[in-house]
């Protein structure tokens, strides 16, 4: 495809002829490779338009870029390199990306999922029922991006629109016909979604987080509100949300343009559990759907995975699944990395489990769900957790609150310091665990934290190593270390056993 061509897909102030045979497209001036399209847009952390030099040096015929100077060089000193100006860098990455690889966006459904938690599970379970019927799917989430069978390492919950369209082209080119996607909120608010045609839209619930980034709480509903109006694209033929949530309320009254599926507990919404019945690795209730009901039997456990399978049946029905071939999914499912994953600690009669809470309540629903699992045996809920440098300040004491209000002992301890320093990040989390009087024992190194609340245990009580999850390094203010909360706690676990 020649630039002329893609040229024509950007909604650009001005544009100038290029010649050459288009290969690519690029953001990154490090990765531009001969023939490469380089989009050089003003980010958060970085301008692009500081690398277009380096970008044309490795090879790149044409240039899209946000800054009136920078086309204005361009047009002076590069005159066979074709060149575009947009007002949005993102927008245009989109275009552009689609362009040259043919628009797979149009060859699959995509259904996308946000909400501050729940995301990668109900991502995970939909990808899991469309499957069952044989359908072959992308996924790209935070814990991994799947290919039809491939699974790939996610180095973002929601990456830049060329690197999303790259893997919607991969999927295509082995038969992918549905496309599940986590679309965090800082990715609606910036656009790296813009242009998607969403299919289905799913809500899981909105609490306390990211407030560093989008200011208030309003900012941040407004960010997820802009799914279910449709980023540069229709807005959702369908929206799935959940109505127990105050913010899913908001989103029914905003999703005007599409039909909605609401979902709940407690007697709301069109597809709702009743008669929940629960037990460590099993699910079991009558989910009441708009065309009947039928008995879910599920391996995953707790109050929130209930509302995750309903979120994700509601989207496989909407997505053609029978309910039988809903109920025959939801009960294949397997185990999520990093939600809840249980760590084998043999004999000991004592129970670890690794899980991504962090937010104060993803930590409440794991420990109220802890607190179930153990209340037959008369065992205690050890809980370890951390708070995230660099990150809301705000929440770090409500998530010390709620850890001290549901456990027997709390462990405090790093969760990836980044610039800050760990002691003053522990000491802020520490003043919400203090006004439960729950006894709290401090240990920085998270690795020591570990070995810790897992001695203290004894058979029967639960162990609940929270924050990280399915992360395999730490992040410090010197650099990223390997760190693994499932290995670490494996190897204690085989010391003591």
């Amino acid at each position: 495809m020649q630039w002329n061509e893609v040229a024509k897909s950007v909604v650009a102030v001005s544009c100038a002829d290029g010649a050459g045979e288009i290969t690519g497209v690029q953001y990154d001036s490090r990765q531009v490779r001969r023939g490469d399209v380089f989009v050089a847009m003003r980010g958060e952390a970085t301008d692009g338009n500081r690398y277009i030099e380096s970008a044309i040096a490795q090879g790149a015929i044409a240039v899209v870029t946000d800054s009136r100077g920078a086309y204005e060089s361009l047009r002076r000193e590069h005159v066979d390199v074709g060149a575009a100006l947009v007002e949005r860098g993102r927008r245009a990455l989109e275009e552009v990306s689609a362009a040259v690889l043919g628009h797979p966006e149009r060859r699959l459904a995509l259904s996308a999922v946000t909400g501050t938690n729940g995301k990668t599970t109900t991502a995970f379970l939909l990808e899991q029922m469309l499957r069952s019927v044989r359908r072959t799917c992308v996924l790209i989430g935070t814990i991994e991006t799947h290919v039809g069978d491939e699974v790939r390492v996610s180095q973002h919950t929601t990456p830049e629109a060329s690197d999303t369209l790259r893997v919607f082209a991969d999927g295509v080119a082995v038969g992918a016909t549905e496309a599940i996607m986590e679309m965090s909120s800082h990715a609606l608010e910036q656009e790296r979604v813009w242009g998607l045609p969403v299919d289905v839209a799913m809500f899981t619930n909105l609490t306390q987080d990211h407030l560093d980034y989008h200011g208030t709480m309003e900012s941040y509903f407004g960010a997820k509100a802009r799914l279910f109006e449709g980023v540069g694209a229709d807005a959702p033929r369908v929206a799935v949300i959940n109505v127990d949530d105050a913010a899913g309320e908001r989103l029914v009254r905003v999703a005007v343009r599409s039909q909605v599926l609401s979902y709940g507990l407690d007697g709301r919404g069109e597809f709702r559990a009743e008669g929940v019945r629960m037990r460590a690795g099993e699910t079991r209730f009558l989910m009441q759907t708009p065309v009947g009901g039928v008995e879910m039997l599920s391996p995953l456990s707790g109050r929130v995975n209930v509302y995750n399978l309903l979120a994700a049946s509601a989207a496989a029905w909407a997505r053609g699944l029978s309910l039988e071939q809903i109920a025959a999914g939801a009960e294949r499912l397997t185990q999520v990395p990093g939600r809840f994953q249980v760590v084998p600690s043999g004999d000991l009669g004592v129970s670890v489990v690794v899980d991504y809470a962090h937010t104060d309540d993803a930590l409440r629903n794991l420990i109220s769900l802890a607190r179930e699992l153990v209340k037959e045996r008369g065992g205690r809920v050890i809980t370890l957790f951390g708070c995230g440098g660099d990150r809301d300040r705000t929440k770090r004491p409500r998530m010390g609150r709620a850890a001290g209000e549901g456990s027997d002992l709390v462990v405090l301890t790093s969760d990836n310091p980044r610039s800050e320093e760990p002691a003053a990040i522990i000491e802020e989390a520490l003043a919400g665990v203090e006004e439960t009087g729950t006894t709290c024992i401090v240990e920085e190194d998270r690795a020591g934290a570990i070995d810790i609340a897992i001695r203290a245990a004894r058979a029967g009580d639960i162990v609940l190593l929270a924050g990280k999850g399915h992360e395999k390094v730490q992040i410090l203010s010197d650099g990223t270390v390997p760190f693994d909360d499932v290995a670490v706690a494996a190897g204690v676990l085989k010391e003591i056993g």
